[in-house]
């Protein structure tokens, strides 16, 4: 038998002052695929990017087959039969698939025998749990095969240990059960252990053999898949605490409706189906959460919402009016969006802190006229937000893209807040930011809503989601599955949809 054992002892890995994990050990037995499961931000990533020596571990032991060893590079983890198909792609695109084989080989001689390589990867392939044309190159290729051949460049060097963090994502259902099918398989024979990252409890049933469950960086649970249950499993991934006490008074009741969406559909980046007959209903004066593990069409919806990504049908209106997100509907609708990673998707990183808080309105009078802008009007502007906002940098001269995260976040809030906003929309408002700037946003969107806003909360944070939100939705595979005001939220039942398990399915099986 050629797959490893491995053993994780008390992990622990700081970023700063976050611990990011902490003290979570783990055994993935010879021969099996172990899962690992929890919500974003738990520590699996971390955890399988210190066994490949991505992450130097702060503390505590990576062992193989009962050995302790110092993992300090992927080239160290290469060398013990490690490998890691990560979530994003590393292919090369204008290079064919035969091409990005060999070049996930590592050393290349100065020539290459190419006749002898091809000969060599076309017997590969035949041994291969899928095939891809060599002389194909990834611009040829869908999402799927592309994923397929992230994977096969691992297969080719012969790994002892498999790591696939969220390898599905991309893949329709079908592809899903080719992929962790023959993964599954060659596990069983032997060949390799598998550590699987995955959100789906479909995934763990069908296809693990154990289960690993991480919160907040700890391990909370491990068994053996046949030893659990979907229930037990939700309830490790997402706690059992009492809903955060909200802050500030809430509204007795909502207004009328300001945002409605009606059966919309939204095709992802390969063409499939993203959003799927989407309806959604946004009071005045109400904070909806929208619950999800990532990838469930979020960030789909969320684009179409903003005007980024198109509508394949549907309606989307505001007001009562049709809405196309274009630039003066915002302004006469009063619609504002705070979306995912403001830096890359609300700002000009290398413009300065006032030109991109001027962003909206530096056409407008009084910063504008007879075509000119009035610069000064501008910065007098950003100066009174910076103060107001408490956005630390160094003048309202500086590169955005000099601040931190947290002070993007309310450069960015400022100018979407500005004025009265009837709508907004949000997408996971607080990502990778510290203590003092979460609560800082928190209290400007909780304002926002007392003061007549309706507000679209997309979180991938279900804490988050219940000390905010007035109603809480549940989006799985681009549908809304599941709909609760949250005073009677059940967090366990929202784990399980999240996890794409309804009430009536929640027993899993060996």
């Amino acid at each position: 038998m050629d797959a490893a054992r491995l053993e994780i002892l008390t992990l622990t890995k700081r970023f700063g002052n976050f611990t990011a994990l902490d003290a979570a050990s783990l055994t993935v037995r010879p021969g099996t695929v172990h899962a690992l499961l929890g919500e974003n931000g738990a520590g699996k990533s971390t955890l399988v990017k210190c066994v490949v020596g991505y992450h130097r571990p702060d503390d505590g032991a990576v062992m193989i087959d009962g050995r302790e060893q110092d993992i300090h590079s992927p080239v160290v983890a290469r060398s013990l039969g490690i490998g890691m198909v990560y979530q994003h792609f590393t292919v090369v695109p204008g290079m064919t698939v035969a091409e990005n084989l060999m070049l996930a080989r590592g050393a290349l001689p100065a020539v290459i025998d190419w006749h002898r390589a091809r000969a060599e990867l076309a017997s590969f392939m035949d041994s291969a749990p899928f095939r891809l044309d060599l002389d194909a190159t990834p611009l040829d290729l869908s999402a799927g095969e592309k994923q397929k051949l992230e994977i096969l460049k691992q297969l080719l060097l012969r790994p002892r240990l498999l790591i696939l963090d969220e390898p599905t994502s991309v893949l329709t259902p079908q592809e899903a059960d080719e992929v962790l099918g023959a993964l599954r398989e060659r596990a069983h024979a032997g060949d390799c252990s598998v550590i699987l990252i995955t959100h789906k409890f479909r995934e763990v049933t069908g296809y693990a053999d154990d289960v690993s469950v991480l919160r907040r960086g700890r391990l909370v649970l491990s068994s053996a898949v046949a030893g659990t249950s979907a229930a037990e499993l939700a309830e490790a991934m997402v706690g059992t605490q009492e809903p955060l006490k909200q802050e500030g008074p809430r509204p007795a009741v909502a207004g009328d409706v300001r945002l409605s969406i009606h059966d919309l559909e939204v095709t992802g980046d390969r063409g499939e189906p993203a959003v799927r007959r989407l309806s959604l209903d946004v009071r005045a004066g109400e904070i909806v959460g929208v619950a999800g593990v990532s990838g469930n069409g979020q960030r789909e919806l969320m684009q179409a919402l903003t005007g980024q990504r198109p509508v394949l049908s549907g309606t989307v209106t505001v007001a009562g009016e049709r809405y196309h997100a274009t630039r003066a509907q915002n302004r006469r609708l009063k619609v504002r969006s705070l979306p995912e990673e403001p830096l890359q998707n609300a700002c000009v990183p290398a413009l300065s802190v006032a030109d991109n808080m001027g962003l909206r309105q530096f056409d407008e009078a009084p910063f504008a006229a007879g075509g000119l802008i009035r610069w000064s009007r501008l910065r007098a502007r950003a100066r009174q937000w910076i103060a107001d906002y408490r956005v630390k940098t160094q003048g309202e001269h500086a590169p955005i893209c000099t601040l931190s995260g947290g002070n993007v976040q309310r450069a960015v809030l400022a100018r979407e807040l500005s004025g009265e906003a009837d709508v907004l929309l949000v997408s996971n408002p607080v990502f990778g930011l510290d203590f003092a700037a979460v609560a800082e946003v928190h209290a400007r969107l909780l304002d926002a809503r007392r003061r007549g806003a309706a507000v679209l909360l997309l979180s991938e944070d279900l804490d988050e989601l219940l000390a905010m939100a007035d109603r809480i939705v549940v989006i799985s595979e681009g549908r809304i599955v599941h709909e609760a005001p949250v005073h009677s939220a059940d967090r366990l039942l929202l784990g399980r949809f999240m996890g794409g398990h309804s009430p009536a399915g929640m027993e899993m099986t060996a």
